[in-house]
């Protein structure tokens, strides 16, 4: 079946664009807005309306399939691209993209995925298309193979890569946003298998000596245990943005930073506790070398916590760097930065036979019609776990992800699709990864 036409219409987005650096830097919160000027390049708020482009595919039986550009929260932050203007990059979609796509075989879900990544920037930064271009655009080939194969999308991923899918849903990662109690307590009472995000990205949240962020641990403990049955073991999986860099500062293996993660590791016991984003070290080389310091740190003493790869860690070569050296127990695939979601796809496979663990994530700024592309490649890739999204209120973006895993599952004939994950994130990897290293 061909592609017949491409088409493009700028759209919204379940979230906002956000200048971190700026936030970082102290601008001062003043209701849901942020006071101060903007730091980033392309920013005129420190906090912007969030945006996305739809993209629509006529296939030649006349159905249309959808793909919606989108970028990140934190846009132009860590090594990602610059803000996303839907606007600029229409005229790109609707004229070098679709002159490219048009009259290409749809079930070819990989080769046209390729042929995109490798176009002529037009106007976009840098020598590839816009990430979020990129992003969009291949849902919506995957959405035409699955289209035109009849088959589901988790199912075309599957086949391009020879995997076998997971049996059961991916257990799905809630984000709480500010509201990291009241959301919490939500996430407790839907037995979310991870949880809960927190936002702890400012110096204020986590505490001079990153005693709010120990205080906020010991309370979500006493609530899980309050609000969850005997049966519930979640996993608890905070980001700090980096900001226990600019508490404790390198380097990251001396035993002030170990101990003050052991108490972190205390407040959370029994529950098993992943930090996202330690720090920030300006570049990726640094950064892998201060994340892997830490992490050596905690082995070496014994500290059971896991730390998460984020910031620096954008493209699939970031993954692939990341996981070579050992530098994280985690790895976050953030779907919109790696820009086509084949390449996530090939990101979580790159993790498999490694000690590394492939969390499936992306941002709060992405769409309804994102997130199930992503659940799909989750299921077809069995991912460690994949995030709630898109939004920051938790409710929405949690029914959507599950009830995509769950009616793919069905789909497919699976009689345990509507399992909850109570036991939290898988903990090893079944296949052996397709490329070499120095891994731990």
């Amino acid at each position: 079946m061909r592609i017949e036409a491409v088409r493009a219409v700028p759209g919204l987005s379940g979230f906002f664009f956000d200048d971190q650096r700026a936030i970082k830097d102290g601008a001062t919160q003043t209701g849901f807005d942020y006071e101060g000027q903007p730091t980033t390049a392309g920013f005129d708020r420190i906090r912007e309306a969030g945006e996305s482009l739809l993209v629509e595919l006529e296939l030649a039986d006349g159905s249309v399939v959808t793909g919606d550009c989108a970028a990140v929260q934190y846009s132009g932050a860590g090594g990602r691209d610059p803000l996303f203007r839907a606007t600029e990059y229409r005229p790109v979609v609707e004229g070098a993209v679709a002159d490219e796509l048009r009259g290409r075989d749809a079930t070819m879900f990989r080769q046209n995925a390729t042929v995109v990544e490798g176009l002529d920037p037009v106007r976009s930064e840098g020598d590839q298309l816009h990430t979020a271009v990129r992003y969009g655009v291949s849902q919506a080939l995957l959405n035409a193979a699955a289209r035109a194969t009849g088959q589901t999308p988790a199912g075309v991923v599957s086949s391009a890569y020879r995997t076998e899918m997971a049996a059961t849903p991916v257990p799905v990662f809630g984000q709480s946003g500010d509201e990291r109690h009241t959301n919490a307590e939500k996430m407790l009472v839907k037995r979310v298998p991870v949880l809960p995000h927190g936002l702890f990205n400012s110096v204020e949240k986590v505490g001079t000596d990153g005693e709010r962020l120990r205080e906020y641990v010991t309370w979500l403990r006493e609530r899980t245990e309050e609000l969850g049955p005997a049966s519930y073991a979640p996993r608890f999986h905070l980001d700090v943005y980096g900001i226990l860099g600019e508490v404790f500062g390198p380097p990251y293996d001396r035993a002030e930073v170990v101990d003050y993660f052991e108490s972190l590791r205390a407040a959370a016991a029994p529950y098993p506790l992943q930090i996202e984003g330690p720090m920030d070290a300006g570049d990726r080389a640094e950064q892998i070398r201060q994340m892997a310091q830490l992490r050596d740190g905690l082995a070496d003493a014994g500290v059971d916590v896991d730390i998460v790869a984020d910031e620096w860690c954008n493209t699939f070569e970031d993954v692939r760097a990341f996981v070579d050296v050992g530098a994280a127990d985690v790895v976050q695939i953030k779907t919109p930065d790696l820009g086509g979601i084949h390449r996530s796809a090939e990101a979580v496979l790159y993790c498999e036979g490694t000690d590394t663990r492939a969390y499936l994530g992306g941002t709060c700024n992405e769409t309804a019609t994102s997130a199930r592309a992503c659940a799909n490649v989750a299921l077809a890739t069995d991912a460690a776990q994949v995030l709630a999204k898109p939004g920051m209120g938790f409710d929405e973006g949690f029914m959507i992800v599950t009830n995509e895993m769950r009616r793919t599952l069905a789909r497919t004939g699976d009689d345990t699709a509507d399992s909850e994950h109570a036991d939290g994130p898988r903990s090893g990897t079944r296949r052996t990864a397709s490329d070499g290293g120095t891994r731990r």
